[in-house]
C-alpha cells in the first residue's frame, strides 16, 4: 500500500450532496428522539407556540422543537452557555441528526437562541417541563405522593465588584471615599482605599446594595465564607421514582420556609396537568424549612409533613398560640423520630443531593450567564426537563447520558469482578502452599486469604 500524503486545503467547486459525509446519529439521541417522536413532542411544541408567531407570507422561524432540544443538549452534554451550546451543535453531525438538521442547513446561532427565548413567555417552558413529566407518567415513572424538596445556590452573572448602593448609586469605591472624608482623610490613593478597607469591618446588605447589570441577583454567603451574586433554587423531587416535579428559581435572600408552600404547590399542580391523579401525601425536608406556619399549613392541606426541628436551649411555650400550632408540631415530631420519618429522611438526602449534583455540576447550570429571574427561570427548567429526560432513558434504555457508553458500568464491574476472582485463585493457592510448608491448617489460612482478598473466592462466589 503506498504512503497517503495530506494535500493542500483546496475544496472543490461543486459536490454532490449524495457525496457529502453522513453520520449514522449517537445511539442516545437516536433513542431520545424515538422517545420524544413517540409522545409527539414537535407537535405539541409548535401547537403551543403557534400563537408567539405571525401568520401569513414570510421566512419562517427555528422550529421550536430545534430549540427546546438545543437547551436539552446543554444538559447532556454540560455545557453552561448558549454560546457553548451552539458551537457543540454546529461541530457535531450526531447533534445535527438529533436536532433534524438537513447536511446542507447551517445550525441555530446562540443569538438566534436569545430571541426565541425572548419571544417565548416563561409559561411556554413551563408546559414543555410538564409535558416531560407526562412522557414519565406514560412510562409509570411518576407517583408524586413522597415529595422531598431542598434547595441550592447557583452564580449569577453579576460580579461583586460592581455592585451599587441603592439610594445614591455609588459604587465601592466612591463609598469608601465617602467613609474616609467622614474622618478627615481627604484625596485617598487607590492604595490608601485598599489600605482603609482592609482594615475596617465590611458588612453588605441586600437591603442597601444592588447589582447594576442584574437588579435580581442577591448577594449570598457561600459555605467558605466567600460572597457572591447568586439565586437560589428548589428541587420538589419524588422520592419513589426520581423524577423532579417541580423547579423554582427564586432571589437568594428569600428564606426556605417562604418558598416551600409555592414548590409544594407547584409539583402538586404540574402532577395533574401531567395527568396523574395522584395527590401528595408526604413532604420531606431539612431542618431548614421547619418553621410552625409551614407545619400547619402542611397540616391544613392533609399533607404529613417530615421536617427535623433545629436544636434549641428551650422548651416551646403554646399559652399565647392556637391548639392547631402545638399539634402540627408535636405530631411533626412523631413522625420524624420514627422509623418511617428516618427512611424518607435519608432518602432525601440521596435523591435532592443527586439531582442537584446532575443538574448543577455535571448539567453545567452552577453558573448562570443569564440576566433576571424570568430568563435564569426558563434556562433552568430546560436543564431539569432535559434531568427528567435522563431518568427516563436510564430506566427504558440503561442510559442517562451519551457519556454512559463510554464507560458501561455493568461491563466494568464484570470485568473487575473477574480480575478480583483471578486474584483470589491465586492468593488462595499462594496461602495453601505457605500451610504446607510451616504445617498449618488448610482452613484458617484460607478463611485469611478469604479476609484479605474480600469475599471467599471463589468457593462461595453463588452462595446467597
Amino acid at each position: 500500500m503506498a504512503l497517503g500524503k495530506r494535500k493542500p486545503d483546496q475544496q472543490d467547486l461543486w459536490v454532490a450532496t449524495c457525496d457529502l459525509p453522513r453520520s449514522p446519529g449517537h445511539p442516545f439521541y437516536s433513542k431520545l428522539n424515538r422517545l420524544l417522536d413517540e409522545a409527539k413532542f414537535d407537535e405539541f411544541v409548535e401547537d403551543l407556540c403557534k400563537s408567539y408567531y405571525k401568520d401569513g407570507p414570510g421566512r419562517p422561524g427555528i422550529p421550536p422543537g430545534i430549540y427546546f432540544r438545543m437547551l436539552f443538549i446543554g444538559f447532556f452534554e454540560g455545557l453552561d452557555s448558549q454560546r457553548a451550546i451552539a458551537w457543540r451543535c454546529s461541530d457535531s453531525r450526531s447533534l445535527q441528526s438529533f436536532l433534524g438538521m438537513d447536511i446542507t442547513q447551517p445550525t441555530p446561532d446562540h443569538s438566534t437562541l436569545t430571541v426565541i427565548r425572548q419571544r417565548l413567555p416563561l409559561e411556554v417552558h413551563e408546559a414543555v417541563f410538564t409535558f416531560v413529566l407526562s412522557i414519565a407518567k406514560m412510562k409509570k415513572l411518576l407517583k408524586g405522593q413522597s415529595v422531598a424538596i431542598d434547595s441550592t445556590f447557583i452564580e449569577a452573572d453579576a460580579a461583586m465588584k460592581s455592585i451599587v448602593r441603592r439610594d445614591t448609586g455609588d459604587d465601592w469605591k466612591a463609598y469608601i471615599r465617602k467613609l474616609m472624608a467622614d474622618e478627615g482623610i481627604e484625596d485617598p490613593t487607590d492604595e490608601d482605599i485598599r489600605k482603609f478597607d482592609k482594615k475596617r469591618k465590611k458588612k453588605v446588605s441586600n437591603k442597601e446594595w444592588t447589582s447594576p447589570t442584574d437588579s435580581d441577583a442577591r448577594i449570598m454567603k457561600m459555605k467558605d465564607g466567600r460572597t457572591r451574586m447568586a439565586y437560589k433554587t428548589e428541587h420538589a423531587i419524588d422520592v419513589d421514582t426520581d423524577i423532579v416535579l417541580s423547579a423554582g428559581v427564586h432571589k437568594a435572600d428569600e428564606s426556605d420556609t417562604a418558598t416551600f408552600t409555592e414548590t409544594l404547590v407547584k409539583a402538586q399542580a404540574h402532577t395533574i396537568q401531567a395527568g396523574s391523579e395522584s395527590q401528595i401525601q408526604d413532604a420531606i425536608a431539612d431542618k431548614g424549612y421547619h418553621s410552625t406556619d409551614v407545619l400547619v399549613w402542611c397540616e391544613a392541606v392533609g399533607v404529613r409533613s417530615y421536617i427535623p426541628e433545629r436544636e434549641s436551649r428551650w422548651h416551646r411555650k403554646w399559652i399565647d398560640k392556637p391548639s392547631e400550632c402545638k399539634r402540627a408540631v408535636y405530631g411533626n415530631r412523631r413522625r420524624v423520630k420514627g422509623g418511617r420519618g428516618k427512611r424518607l429522611g435519608k432518602l432525601r438526602s440521596e435523591f435532592v443531593e443527586r439531582s442537584f449534583a446532575h443538574v448543577c455540576r455535571t448539567g453545567g447550570a452552577r453558573r448562570s450567564w443569564l440576566r433576571g429571574l424570568e430568563d435564569v427561570t426558563k434556562r433552568y427548567l430546560m436543564c431539569v426537563a432535559g434531568r427528567n429526560l435522563g431518568v427516563i432513558m436510564r430506566s427504558l434504555f440503561g442510559m442517562g447520558k451519551p457519556k454512559t457508553l463510554q464507560t458501561d458500568g455493568t461491563g466494568g464491574f464484570l470485568l473487575i469482578w473477574a480480575a478480583m476472582v483471578a486474584v483470589g485463585h491465586r492468593f488462595r493457592s499462594f496461602c495453601d502452599s505457605v500451610a504446607r510448608q510451616i504445617g498449618l491448617a488448610k482452613s484458617s489460612v484460607s478463611k485469611f486469604a478469604a479476609y484479605h482478598v474480600g469475599f471467599n473466592a471463589p468457593r462461595n462466589l453463588n452462595a446467597g
